[in-house]
């Protein structure tokens, strides 16, 4: 059985959150794929970010 890890949950999250604004929130393919990818990147990047945030904190 397939038991991800945190990172890969957010990971697997951002890909299928990214894709559905990038699908809805913008009108050419174009620029649904990088409208997409910045959401991705800016999913992946402010997990990052907020996790290292949480360690420094509980330490």
């Amino acid at each position: 059985m397939f038991t991800p890890s945190h990172f890969t949950a957010v990971l697997l999250f951002a890909l299928c959150a990214s894709t559905v604004f990038g699908i809805t929130q913008r009108e050419t393919p174009p620029k649904m794929f990088r409208y997409g990818a910045y959401c991705f990147i800016l999913f992946v990047g402010s997990a990052i970010v907020i996790s290292w945030a949480m360690y420094l904190i509980a330490r």
